[in-house]
This record gives C-alpha cells, structure tokens and sequence, in this order.
C-alpha cells in the first residue's frame, strides 16, 4: 500500500469495464461507449481516434497503429497490423546517389502510407458492435467544437513547434503561436474526413477527394505517392509472438514492430536476480542499461518488415539471450556495442480498454515524432507522419528503404498471461524506450510486487548512445555507483515516455487500472 501522505495516485478500481489512457476526455468517451453498449473494441476505437485531437502532437488520422485483442469470455488473442506500406515508386538507390546515409525526418521521403484509420475500420467490422458512425460521433463533435490545450500537451506542442511546415503552421497553430494552456484546439475539416468515414468506411478516406488531397499535397513536397498507394493500403492481421518470464508470458505483437526486442531483452534479464536487488540501485540500472543495448542492437540488425524478418527464431531464442547476457559485466560497461543514433523521445499514445465480457484492447497509435513530418495535407489538415523514418539506406540490410515495404517500428502493444488467462493489456510509450518499457514495467511487478500503477510510478532509466539517462528520483549514491562503473549520467530534458495498464482479477470480478504520472491521462473505470 502507497504511502497516503505522499505524492502520488492509487489504482482505480472498477467491475463492468474500464480504460486507461493518456488524457482524460479519451478515457470518459471510451467508458460512455461502454454504458452506452458497445464493446471494448469499439471504446478503444473511439478513445483512440479523439486522442487525435486531444494530442494532435503525438497522433491523428496521418498515422499508423498496432493492436491486441483479447475476445470476449475466452483467453484467444488477435492481432493486427495498421502500420502502412511505402509508396510503389520509392527507390532508394535515388537518395544514394545523391549522398544521403539515412531519410530526411521531415520530407516525404519519410511519409509511408497512413494504415491506422483502416485498421480501425477492419477492426470495428470484424468485432466491434456500433459501427463506424457510433464509434466516430464523439471525436466528431470533439473536433468542432474543441478541446482545452492540457499541461503535458502543451509541453509536448511547444517542444515540437518547429518542425510544422507549410500549411501544418496553419492548422496547428493558433494565430502563428503554439496554444496556451487551456486554449481551446479544433480541427473542423479533420471532422469533415471522419463524417466521410463514417459513412463510407476505409472507401471515404483511402478513395476519392480525402486521399486525392493527400495525394496532391504530398506531390506538391516531391512526393512519389500515388492514389493506387492509398486505395491499395489493407491492414493485416498477424501471429502474436511471446515468451515467458518467471510465471508470467508475455505477448506481443510480431515485427515490424520492436516486441521481439522487448521479448528479447526479458530473456537475457532471466539470466539475473533482479528480485534481490534494490529496485532503485546501481546494479538493477547497470544490468538493466546493458541489456538493453544489447538487445536492441540485435533489434537494428533483424527487425523489419515480417515480409523481410528472416532471423525472428533467432531474437526469441533463450539461447541467443543466453548468449548476450554473457557479455554483460557487474564491474563496468560495455563499450563493444553498436552505437543507438535514433533519438529517444518521440510521441505515441497508447489506449486500454476492458469491457464486462472481459474482451480486452491492447492499442498504440501514433505519428512517430512530434508532429510527425511537419507536413499537413492542405485541405483537411490530415498531418503525415513520418515513419519511413524508421528504414535504413544499407543496401541488402532486412530494413531497407523499398516499394510497398513497412518500415520498423518502434511502437507495441502488450498483454500478459498467467496461468493461461490473460490478465493485463498494457503499454509503454517513448519511442525506442518501449520495449526497455516494457521490461522494467513487468520486473517492477513481477520481481519488486509493484501494482501496476506503483509499477508505472517509479522512476526510469535508459540509454543514448553513451549516456544513461536517469529520470529524477535516484540518490546520488546510485548515481556515483554507476559512475564508477563507466557511465555516464545524465537527466534526460524529458521523461521517458508514459504507460497504462489494467489488471483483471477474474476471483474477485475486479479490474484495476494505472495510467503513467507523466502524461494528463488517468484511469476511468464504472
């Protein structure tokens, strides 16, 4: 139990349904589609899509996303793929031969396909209740009418201001300026687009005037889009991959996503008692940094599209962690590690529905950095992100850059199985911190006994290149210790990412649920 004379929240706790995410207006709509009848599946879309107004910096209908679902009153889980495809005309031996070693962030080199909004239409078919219209209705409304600028919005909209080019500095600024805390943000041609979805399905944004707009204004940046780009985009579903950890499996979604590597770097930890450590001490951070780096180093070199993901057996096996853990030393760090050059802090969100059938979402949506690629299409506003971003230029390497290739992506959903249930949709936010995320939010629960939102509470480390980054809340002692060791600390200018969970207690009939302290977003349960 917290200590109540402390800063700090407790888990809600709930029995019909509840949802977790990163700003509070998503998780009330989320849980008024559940009273109203609709399913988790429905609520996660609806929470989700609004979260594109209400964090129009970390996500929006330019996007892509990923998805688990647990089906109602039995423990099989699906998943889906909404990340989207590159352009049929990209070549990458174009960006080569002028010189170029990796894609500009900010062009439409950059600008894949956006899969999300036919994730959510495949999604909402398949197993949702209300249909697209009921789903839509309150990110419609929300849209025109408006939603106050929240603090950790508005620090994330300042942080990201510079990069909105063109017509994007019209749709996304207020009179030229970033909006003030509490200033009211509408985006009424994004509703039209969703009126249009809403009525047609994927049709009114991959077909006609919506994606003619984005087509042309892509072409206007140089873009090689084209309209059979768009009209041929389709979501996919796909095998969930998983592993164990103590008594626990831990389920992720398959590449082109980064949940191998956070699968992975929960193996190589097995090789350590993490339990005997102190969860705030030198040591925990030291092993915990090392494999990280290694992990995610074997991400660099493998991950890709599952298309072009040839080594998966290879990052799941628990003798390749084995392998890797061998490396790491308790009395100084390992300098023989390729360099991370990806910077960490880029924008997500990450939405949790469970509803009283015990049907479970697990759902990241996002633009990739703030803001994406700073490019909006010029009449709707729809902003682009920028995930092709996440190709390489190595000719022959799994992630190359290539026509109708998906790129690797950072952002993953999660659930948890114990004992054969599953019994905790949950997700990390932060770039490439998501899958260290992941670990040190399930060793905080299963090695330390947190509560999930104890769990999500507790200060965080990583690594950037050859700096460790500590979130404020280690003693110096902690510090100097890993000092010793070879690193080099440093505070990092922004948390490192956010989080949410919902825990089911089938005993008891209770859910709990944990949003991250570092984002405006709490957990709404009824």
């Amino acid at each position: 139990m917290r200590d109540f004379q402390s800063p700090g929240r407790s888990p809600v706790f709930a029995a019909n349904g509840m949802c977790a995410t990163s700003h509070p207006l998503a998780a009330r709509t989320a849980i008024r589609i559940l009273e109203d009848g609709g399913n988790a599946v429905d609520a996660a879309i609806a929470g989700a899509v609004l979260l594109g107004f209400c964090e129009p910096q970390s996500t929006g209908l330019g996007g892509d996303c990923f998805a688990l679902v647990k089906l109602p009153n039995e423990q099989n889980i699906i998943s889906i793929n909404g990340s989207g495809r590159a352009p049929a005309a990209t070549n990458p031996n174009s960006l080569r031969e002028v010189g170029k070693t990796c894609l500009d962030e900010y062009r439409p080199e950059s600008i894949t396909i956006p899969g999300a909004v036919d994730a959510f239409c495949r999604l909402e078919e398949d197993y949702g209740k209300m249909g697209m219209e009921g789903v839509l209705a309150p990110a419609i409304k929300y849209a025109r009418e408006g939603i106050p600028v929240s603090p950790r919005v508005g620090y994330d909209w300042q942080n990201g201001k510079d990069v909105l080019q063109g017509k994007a500095r019209n749709y996304y600024l207020i009179d030229g300026q970033v909006p003030s805390l509490g200033a009211i943000f509408r985006a009424p041609k994004q509703a039209e687009v969703l009126e249009r979805v809403a009525r047609e399905g994927r049709n009114g944004f991959y077909l006609g005037e919506v994606a003619e707009d984005m087509r042309e204004s892509l072409k206007s940046w140089g873009g090689v889009h084209t309209l059979e780009d768009f009209a041929n985009n389709s979501p996919d579903y796909t095998q969930v991959i998983s592993s164990t950890y103590k008594d626990h499996e831990v389920i992720e979604h398959p590449p082109n996503g980064q949940g191998a590597m956070a699968l992975l770097l929960l193996n190589i930890l097995k090789n350590f008692d993490l339990g005997s450590l102190d969860p705030l001490g030198p040591e925990r951070i030291h092993i915990e940094i090392e494999a990280g780096k290694l992990a995610m180093d074997a991400r660099n070199r493998f991950v890709a599209d599952m298309d072009y993901t040839s080594r998966l057996d290879h990052l799941l096996s628990q003798e390749t962690a084995d392998r890797l853990a061998s490396k790491i030393s308790m009395n100084e760090v390992n300098t023989d590690i390729h360099k991370i050059t990806e910077s960490v802090h880029k924008d997500t969100i990450y939405i949790t529905v469970v509803d009283s059938n015990r049907m479970a979402v697990s759902l990241i949506y996002s633009i990739f950095h703030g803001f994406g690629s700073g490019i909006a299409s010029e009449k709707f506003g729809i902003l682009f992100h920028n995930r092709g971003a996440g190709f390489n230029l190595t000719e022959g390497h799994p992630n190359e850059m290539g026509p109708g290739k998906r790129p690797m992506h950072t952002i993953i959903p999660a659930m948890l199985r114990h004992n054969g249930r599953m019994i905790m949709p949950f997700g990390v936010m932060g770039g490439q911190y998501q899958a260290v995320g992941h670990a040190r939010f399930l060793t905080n629960m299963v090695d330390f006994g947190f509560d999930p939102q104890s769990a999500l509470d507790r200060p965080r480390s990583f690594f950037e290149e050859n700096t460790s980054l500590l979130e404020r809340g280690y003693s110096d002692v902690t510090i100097r210790a890993l000092e010793a060791l070879g690193h080099q600390v440093q505070i990092p200018p922004s948390p490192h990412g956010g989080g949410q969970a919902i825990l089911i207690d089938y005993d008891k009939g209770s859910l709990m649920g944990a949003s991250d302290p570092r984002k405006d977003g709490c957990a709404i349960g009824y």
